[in-house]
């Protein structure tokens, strides 16, 4: 594994191993592998591959036991740079044993994959969580694992995973593919702030500093002037969010439509202090909109229309909403998801889930379902799925959240977005407790001791639905064993049953699956089968 040879790590849930053995006996046995090693052919031109090759790469032999099975893994080869978890480096680690020297990874979901890859001849492809200590300041760091089976062995490299960099990155993907870009104006200070992907949509050089509002209207055509201004003022001058396209044209004299969604922060008299908001780019999309109106009596081309709609909303929620088939763990929980879009016509884009870990260390889980589908349904779940992580990366408690989003999509109706269910968990490890908030969301399914019930859900409403929305938190305290699971309506609703059978019907399925290796898979497929379905289906599972 690739750490800092500073760094004194510690496997979470297992140890180093050293003093297990007589030292004597542990010396004796790993200068008979290194020997048995250097003997044989196959490890020796691994070797030679291996001494060319960057990173932590190390080959894995097995040691069978006297009824043929593996009973160990030993290093037989090293790349020059591989380390492991104890700081042994290089050619240190040849003739090491894997279940001697850790004997934490016996029962682990590692040693799993080894065996499957030995057994299958498949790739194992996993990932590890580890507790690092620098400068006596704990750090928890995840690596990647990959495991090729090779000349009888296993090749099995390391890299490690900054959960930080990696949410960044695919924020920054996601803001360029739906042409969006967020903003802040602190009033006060008079400072502003923009995302890369503002100064792409007016095609601003980087290094400048960003557009002053006094510098806006320069770039804006005389038209559309008089609407900005009245948006503005409604913005500034009386608090209100807005949801306004206007067009700019850019240095180098492209007219682009521009949409601008932004809220104000106000002090204690009700003056703005603050601004937030985002910028999206509705070139593309305004000219869609042309031609379709151009063409809209020519039945080949509505046609084509629907096919790109289709195609497009596909894509986009492929990349918005990605659904990884491993484990994850967050906060010391298990997390799985299963994620089934609809199979027929345009259904598309309704459904989501977040599950991240925050920057205190707390874990978030979100699961929503939009009314709608195609791409209307796509856009209004980008815009309350990246606006309420947002919101809870920044520290704004989970009520507070639900009723920014209300208003949110109650002031962007006139662009197509309608209504929304939701559910929000924020767990604290330190306390193992889950504080979770709903807005016409079904409640969590937990089952705990062999026994499955849904808990009392605080109040809260759909969002979008009225003005008067309140919502209200609810804790639940997580035990060892326990198994939380969140859901959309399109697991439990089935036409010609009520959704108490429904809900009934997933208790009982959950406590048949609840022991099997992702269960939140089998659990969808005996609900739902291979069978089409009308609706979107997000299931997301919750273990301690």
């Amino acid at each position: 594994m690739d750490v800092d040879a500073e760094h004194e790590v510690t496997p979470v849930g297992g140890s180093g191993g050293k003093g297990l053995f007589s030292s004597r006996l542990y010396l004796a046995r790993q200068q008979s592998d290194v020997r048995d090693a250097a003997a044989d052919p196959a490890v020796s031109l691994v070797q030679e591959v291996l001494a060319g090759v960057p990173g932590s790469v190390t080959f894995l032999q097995p040691v069978l036991g006297p009824g043929g099975e593996v009973a160990d893994l030993r290093f037989a080869a090293v790349s020059p740079e591989a380390v492991d978890i104890g700081g042994r480096r290089g050619r240190e680690l040849i003739g090491l044993r894997v279940l001697q020297t850790y004997p934490g990874t016996a029962d682990s979901e590692l040693w799993r994959g080894y065996l499957k890859a030995l057994g299958t001849g498949e790739c194992y492809e996993g990932e590890l969580e580890y507790e690092e200590v620098a400068a006596n300041i704990p750090h928890r760091s995840r690596y990647g694992v990959r495991a090729v089976p090779c000349q009888g062995g296993l090749v099995v490299s390391w890299t490690r995973l900054d959960t930080g960099e990696r949410v960044q990155r695919r924020l920054a993907v996601m803001q360029r593919l739906a042409g969006m870009g967020w903003a802040d104006w602190d009033l006060v200070r008079n400072v502003i702030t923009w995302s890369e992907e503002v100064y792409t949509i007016f095609g601003r050089d980087p290094a400048r500093e960003p557009m002053t509002l006094d510098e806006l209207p320069s770039h804006v055509p005389a038209d559309d002037l008089p609407a900005l201004g009245r948006a503005v003022q409604q913005l500034l001058g009386d608090g209100q969010p807005i949801d306004h396209t206007f067009r700019i044209t850019t240095p180098g004299g492209q007219v682009r439509h521009v949409r601008i969604v932004a809220e104000a922060e106000v002090d204690a008299h009700g003056d703005p202090v603050e601004v937030h908001g985002f910028f999206q780019d509705l070139t593309a999309a305004k000219h869609a909109e042309q031609q379709l109106l151009h063409h809209q009596q020519e039945v080949l081309a509505h046609q084509g229309q629907l096919a790109a709609e289709r195609q497009l909303a596909a894509r986009l929620q492929d990349t918005l909403l990605p659904v990884s088939r491993q484990s994850r763990l967050l906060a010391g929980l298990t997390v799985d998801v299963a994620y089934q879009p609809a199979q027929e016509g345009l259904s598309l884009g309704g459904d989501w889930y977040s599950a991240i870990e925050l920057p205190d260390g707390d874990a978030l889980f979100v699961v929503g379902d939009v009314a709608g589908h195609g791409l209307d349904a796509v856009a209004t779940m980008a815009l309350l799925r990246f606006t309420g992580k947002g919101m809870a990366i920044t520290g704004t408690p989970l009520p507070a959240i639900l009723d920014r989003l209300n208003t949110l999509l109650l002031h962007t109706s006139d662009q197509g977005f309608e209504t929304a269910t939701m559910i929000m968990a924020r767990y604290d490890p330190a306390a193992s407790r889950l504080t979770w908030v709903r807005a016409g969301h079904l409640p969590p399914l937990l089952v705990r001791a062999g026994r499955a019930r849904f808990l009392a859900a605080p109040g809260g409403t759909l969002l979008g639905a009225t003005t008067e929305a309140h919502y209200e938190a609810s804790t639940l305290d997580l035990l060892p064993g326990d198994h939380l699971f969140l859901y959309t309506d399109g697991l439990v609703e089935t036409p010609g049953k009520s959704l108490d059978e429904g809900m009934a019907r997933l208790a009982r399925t959950a406590l048949a699956h609840v022991g099997d290796r992702r269960c939140v898979d089998a659990i969808v497929w005996a609900l739902v089968g291979p069978q089409a379905h009308r609706d979107d289906i997000c299931a997301l599972h919750i273990a301690r």
